[in-house]
């Protein structure tokens, strides 16, 4: 392996420089232009791929270990704590339905690409689940499929990089969409017709989203507190079930594969509190900030095992297949809005919220000055969270079986 500057028993100072970087790699998101558009998660992940092939930081570390093990399922309830299913029927109940159906497009792109692809990448199906993960919710599934489905760390970061760069070039062209004549000539723009003769505002598309709140030590007593009991009941309950259901056909294992999955537990039981217990679960101030600089944590964990020459053999073709999951994402999106008289901006936003996930999706519609959307987007794109598991870990095991 060799010598590096900073050995893997340097505990602390690894710490440092994960938590460290993390946080660089949002305040860069958030001040420039430049990283705004390459995504402060490939900001992440590049700066840690760097330290590692000079040979600054170790490829490997308990450190890593404790990020994949404790840092990534606390993320994950406190991203889902104001997803109350009840609110957001009733109040995007519209949106929701072209939101769904774009996710039926990433699937469909999803079994279309491995098959295309599946003989020319191994463990495509990992991809699969991982990108289908990300695609109809966000990175925090994306997470959460890698993890179920052991994928390694180099095709983890390769999908890593061929998605953010994917998913980059495709808000440049959701972003434009609504200057182009085709889009505006046959859908209708009320809400870019709105916006046109006021100033939409300055600064990154992630500083205006991420703005400063109120928040006590309470809400933050409330949120670690709750989020370590969530997954810890989860982790209990699933290896109960894991060791209870049988395995033997498709069927049960599949039954075994989904209850017996600590994350989709951790969702199932976040979802449930949020709902049923809305008063306490949605009132937390701070829980999306703490969830997503965690997730920022794992972002430079997953670059550190990055072979540069690796990430340039596997990432052209991992591009391909998730061009084409967007490319069908896409497609079905627009084509079902045009024929069921959705606004442009809708489609535009429930694409959004599937390939990018609900703070981008609701940051492009303040970005874009979309005020009556921000708030049943961001609704809308958590749901993705709670489906995004499901339909991932539903993906791997069914492209396993192609």
């Amino acid at each position: 392996m060799g010598q590096t500057l900073i050995s893997a028993d340097q505990t602390w100072v690894l710490w440092a420089i994960l938590t460290g970087w993390a946080a660089i790699s949002i305040y860069l998101e958030q001040k420039y232009q430049w990283a705004a558009k390459v995504s402060g998660a490939i900001v992440a992940l590049l700066g840690a791929m760097i330290l590692s092939n000079l040979k600054i930081i170790p490829v490997d570390s308990p450190v890593y270990d404790t990020v994949w093990g404790y840092v990534v399922p606390l993320a994950i309830p406190l991203l889902l704590y104001s997803c109350n299913i009840k609110k957001i029927w009733k109040e995007s109940g519209r949106i929701l339905v072209i939101f769904l159906i774009s996710s039926v497009g990433t699937m469909i792109g999803a079994t279309v690409g491995y098959i295309l692809l599946k003989d020319a990448v191994p463990e495509l199906q990992k991809v699969g689940a991982m990108m289908s993960g990300s695609y109809i919710g966000g990175g925090v599934n994306f997470v959460a499929m890698a993890d179920s489905f052991s994928a390694p760390g180099e095709l983890v970061s390769a999908a890593v990089v061929a998605d953010n760069l994917l998913m980059a070039l495709y808000f440049f062209v959701l972003i434009a969409m609504p200057s182009i004549a085709f889009f505006r000539k046959h859908f209708p723009h009320p809400h870019v017709l709105e916006v046109e003769s006021r100033d939409v505002g300055e600064g990154t598309i992630q500083s205006s989203y991420w703005q400063r709140k109120e928040i006590s030590l309470k809400d933050i007593a409330y949120a670690i507190g709750s989020a370590f009991a969530i997954v810890a009941l989860s982790a209990e309950v699933a290896k109960f079930l894991s060791a209870v259901i049988p395995t033997g056909n498709f069927a049960m294992n599949l039954l075994n594969g989904l209850f017996g999955n600590k994350y989709l537990l951790i969702t199932t039981f976040t979802m449930l509190g949020a709902t049923y217990m809305p008063q306490f679960f949605g009132e937390i101030k701070g829980t999306q900030e703490i969830g997503t600089f965690l997730i920022y944590i794992f972002f430079v964990v997953i670059g550190v095992p990055a072979s540069i020459s690796l990430i340039l053999q596997k990432s052209p073709l991992l591009l391909v297949y998730c061009f084409i999951m967007v490319a069908f994402n896409m497609i079905i999106t627009f084509t079902a809005a045009k024929l069921l008289k959705y606004d442009l901006e809708e489609a535009i936003l429930a694409s959004n919220a599937n390939i990018g996930g609900p703070t981008t999706a609701a940051a492009m519609a303040i970005s874009k000055g979309w005020t009556k959307l921000i708030a049943p987007i961001m609704l809308v794109g958590t749901l993705g969270y709670i489906i995004g598991n499901y339909f991932g870990i539903f993906m791997g095991n069914m492209l396993l079986g192609l």
